[in-house]
């Protein structure tokens, strides 16, 4: 949140509005979901905002939450989407818990490092596209043909409770891999081999297309990293994302959903 920012954060660190900023603001359940996609000239001037250069190589821009870091996840995946070269993104591992317990500064009204001079506006030129995504058919198209995973926890999947989204269930053919389980008991993303393993057992190993979905399209985009990260899809060929995920089929009465642990089963 702002005023988390405001107390406490690393140095230089410029605050970036998962509501407001990272997706086209709040939206209730339907076309698009909860979390929107924003447009590419509304993400161009959060971005630029925020210091984001155009084509240079020298800038690294790092995201970074105080959660699980899925929120830093979706900042990832919309510089990536926006353009912005592979090479230049990167998501802090452990997040703001894991700089503080390095014993690392941290500035903000609470007390602490001076702040670095501010970075002047940047002049990304933001070139939408640069990270697939899919609609609800083509969503469908991947739990058919290739693999759909559902980063939901594993009671929303089963249909065993649905705390926002008008139904219960998942997409028919769909594989819960829940994105909580990217990381370990202290915050830390998983070593490859071992996230690689898990969507193994998925049915999402290189070659095979995959796609991701959660809620509303914020949990999904750390399972895209985390599928990048593993190896299992390559940088040339990452995952899709559905970016309107359950909240956008759900609120459709003409889409099926499915119940039960298995991908197919209980589908009405």
């Amino acid at each position: 949140m702002r005023d988390d920012h405001a107390a406490r954060r690393i140095p230089g660190a410029v605050f970036v509005d998962l509501d407001t900023e990272l997706a086209a603001g709040p939206s209730s359940p339907g076309p698009g979901g909860r979390h929107p996609l924003p447009g590419p000239a509304a993400l161009q001037e959060v971005l630029r905002a925020a210091g984001v250069r155009d084509d240079d190589p020298d800038q690294l821009v790092v995201a970074y939450d105080d959660r699980d870091g899925s929120v830093a996840a979706r900042a990832w995946w919309l510089l990536r989407w926006a353009g912005v070269a592979p090479s230049r993104v990167r998501v802090l591992d452990g997040g703001f818990a894991a700089w503080q317990q390095s014993g690392l500064p941290v500035a903000g009204t609470d007390g602490g490092a001076a702040e670095p001079e501010p970075l002047p506006a940047g002049d990304l030129v933001v070139r939408s596209g640069g990270m697939p995504v899919v609609d609800a058919d083509g969503a469908a198209a991947l739990a058919r043909d290739g693999v759909l995973l559902d980063a939901r926890a594993a009671a929303r999947y089963r249909g065993e409770t649905e705390p926002v989204d008008p139904r219960t269930g998942h997409v028919p053919g769909a594989r819960n891999t829940p994105a909580a389980a990217n990381t370990g008991p202290d915050g830390r993303w998983l070593a490859p081999e071992v996230l690689a393993e898990r969507f193994r057992a998925a049915g999402a190993v290189p070659g095979v297309p995959a796609g991701a979905y959660c809620g509303s399209g914020i949990n999904a985009c750390a399972l895209v990293l985390a599928l990048e990260e593993s190896g299992t899809t390559l940088p040339q060929a990452p995952a899709a994302l559905y970016p309107g995920s359950w909240s956008e089929w759900s609120a459709d009465p003409g889409r099926p959903a499915a119940t039960g642990d298995r991908p197919w089963v209980a589908d009405r």
